[in-house]
């Protein structure tokens, strides 16, 4: 026969949370919008999370309107327009990619967040705004119980290797074949 543990032994501490690195990738639709959707579930359980968006200062974008109202959240946003060209990369491209790395990192290693968000950070080490050793010692350098989600199709490969969940978004069909533009509140 096995003793039990009193209950009044068992400490009411939880375990420290696991922290992993998420990347949502692919031609299709929803990578912004699933990380999004991570982080409405760990602000309804009260955690701390920081968003970080690559090359889109400013672009209209509800959700980043909304999420900006909520407590817990801090986001903030970088680009020298509201797209960046990846024809015509421009020196100010890359000076704003870097200053998002950089923040992300702060926040990573600050420790006042839980769960930091890198959106689009996979198409700017694509584009070449940002270096992919960068983002690998960011992986690298994380802390043990901060989660980290990067968004953006084109993740690279090394990326994809060192996540611990990757999900790849397929287009399959998309109204912009036939024409539709992006409407508001449901694609911006």
């Amino acid at each position: 026969m096995t003793e039990k543990t009193p209950l009044s032994d068992v400490s009411s501490t939880p375990p420290p949370r696991k922290g992993l690195v998420q990347v949502f990738t692919g031609e299709g639709r929803g990578k912004t919008s699933a990380a999004l959707g991570t982080v409405i579930r760990a602000l309804g359980n009260g955690l701390r999370v920081f968003i970080t968006v690559f090359m889109k200062a400013g672009h209209p974008s509800g959700e980043w309107d909304i999420l900006s109202t909520l407590q817990n959240v801090d986001i903030a946003r970088f680009g020298a327009g509201p797209f960046v060209d990846p024809a015509n990369i421009k020196p100010q491209d890359k000076e704003e990619a870097a200053k998002a790395l950089a923040a992300a990192r702060q926040a990573m290693l600050g420790g006042e967040y839980d769960l930091v968000v890198l959106d689009e950070v996979n198409v700017a080490v694509a584009w070449k705004l940002i270096k992919l050793e960068d983002v690998i010692n960011l992986i690298s350098e994380k802390p043990a119980d901060v989660e980290l989600i990067f968004t953006g199709r084109g993740a690279d490969k090394e990326i994809v290797r060192m996540a611990d969940l990757v999900t790849e978004m397929l287009n399959i069909k998309h109204p912009y074949d036939e024409g539709t533009a992006a409407r508001k509140g449901i694609e911006y």
